[in-house]
């Protein structure tokens, strides 16, 4: 009974140990399968945690400096609560019609400042005219007042980081709309104060005659 037995059962473990090899085999080419889909090997799968290393450095870099920012002021009131300007340009400064003054105002960087300068031109009603030009840098919240040009006519201006002051040049005898030529006078922020950089002058309708200042020169105020 015993060989019997015995005898009955040999093939049916060659059976079932056909069946786990086989099942291994299968398992093992699933695998082998699934690695060629990634495209997963033993080198390859250092490329993520690589890429990852260089995304963490340079989040981690540090940011530029950030800008100055901006805010709107009132430029009407600036400039008459302003004790540097004078009693002429503020009598001046009236609506032209309705609530609607003669001054323009710009911002921009010229100080080297957390916020941006001011730079203000009061202009005539009729003819737009620049009676003044000044420049306001914020100091401990409140702007004061580090440039002003009184000669009038004048015009400033921001150009490339630099302050840019415009002043027509007339002739006797030539009207308002008519100047002779021109002088632009650059001013550059140094050791906090702005001080001459470039001079420029222009006689309209003959060839521009460009000429240094000899020596830099203070602001106007």
């Amino acid at each position: 009974m015993r060989g019997l037995t015995d005898g009955d059962a040999s093939p049916a473990r060659g059976s079932l140990q056909a069946v786990i090899t086989a099942a291994a085999v299968l398992a093992a080419l699933a695998l082998l399968v699934s690695a060629c889909a990634t495209g997963g090997t033993g080198t390859r799968d250092e490329g993520p945690a690589a890429h990852s290393d260089s995304v963490v450095g340079a989040a981690a870099s540090p940011s530029p400096s950030p800008s100055p920012t901006l805010q709107r002021v009132d430029p009407v009131r600036l400039v008459k609560d302003d004790p540097l300007v004078s009693d002429a340009v503020k009598k001046s400064l009236q609506p032209c019609v309705g609530d609607d003054y003669p001054v323009d105002a710009s911002y921009g960087d010229l100080t080297d400042g957390s916020v941006d300068d001011v730079v203000i031109n009061v202009l005539t009603c009729g003819d737009a005219v620049g009676v003044g030009s000044y420049v306001y840098r914020a100091n401990g919240g409140r702007y004061q007042n580090v440039f002003q040009s009184e000669e009038s006519p004048v015009y400033a201006e921001i150009d490339r980081g630099a302050l840019m002051v415009t002043k027509q040049v007339y002739k006797n005898g030539d009207p308002v709309s008519n100047p002779s030529g021109e002088n632009v006078i650059t001013y550059v922020w140094r050791a906090g104060r702005f001080v001459q950089d470039d001079f420029h002058h222009t006689d309209y309708g003959t060839t521009a005659d460009t000429a240094p200042s000899p020596v830099p020169e203070p602001a106007d105020k």
